[in-house]
């Protein structure tokens, strides 16, 4: 009887610790990390909405080639945006459902930048906080106002911060229409 106490005790104890050390990565938890494309991105956690799995996709006719059509999420309807071709046309296959697995995802965009749009990602690759990162690199060139800063992680890997408030302020992001 002694040895169970013990051990629900240990159990608690250690319970206890795992929510304080989720608790503290959450606070420092400043971007959500995702790849597109082979590129890695970074997403504001307080720009960045509801995540969801891979859904079937309606095309929408005469549209730009990055918007994928529209998806039925929790009862609304959302634009899909493919991230990848629509930051970086030049990797990406022309058939988007090429690209589809099930690592795929759709990546809504706050509420409060009022678009009511998904970002679809190949694959999300966690949180990453400020600590992670070594060194500022350089924007691509001709890079877009919403690529805000380019971050080097203690693995010498690029990831291209992405200022999602800016993005869904884009006219090109707002104006579909090919």
């Amino acid at each position: 009887m002694a040895t169970n106490r013990q051990s629900l005790k240990d159990l608690q104890e250690r319970l206890a610790q795992r929510l304080t050390a989720a608790k503290t990565e959450a606070a420092t938890a400043s971007w959500l990390a995702v790849e597109a494309g082979g590129q890695r991105y970074l997403m504001p956690l307080v720009q960045a909405g509801e995540i969801f799995p891979w859904s079937a996709i309606q095309t929408v006719p005469y549209t730009k080639p990055w918007y994928a059509g529209v998806a039925s999420l929790r009862g609304g309807l959302h634009g899909v945006v493919d991230l990848a071709r629509l930051l970086n046309r030049s990797v990406v296959p022309a058939s988007s459902g090429d690209r589809v697995s099930s690592e795929s995802r759709l990546v809504s965009l706050h509420s409060a930048l009022g678009v009511n749009a998904v970002l679809w990602i190949d694959r999300l690759l966690g949180l990453r906080n400020p600590a992670m990162f070594s060194a500022l690199g350089p924007n691509p060139e001709g890079a877009p106002a919403y690529f805000t800063r380019c971050l080097i992680d203690h693995q010498g890997q690029l990831w291209q911060e992405l200022d999602l408030q800016a993005l869904s302020g884009e006219p090109e992001f707002l104006a579909i229409a090919a």
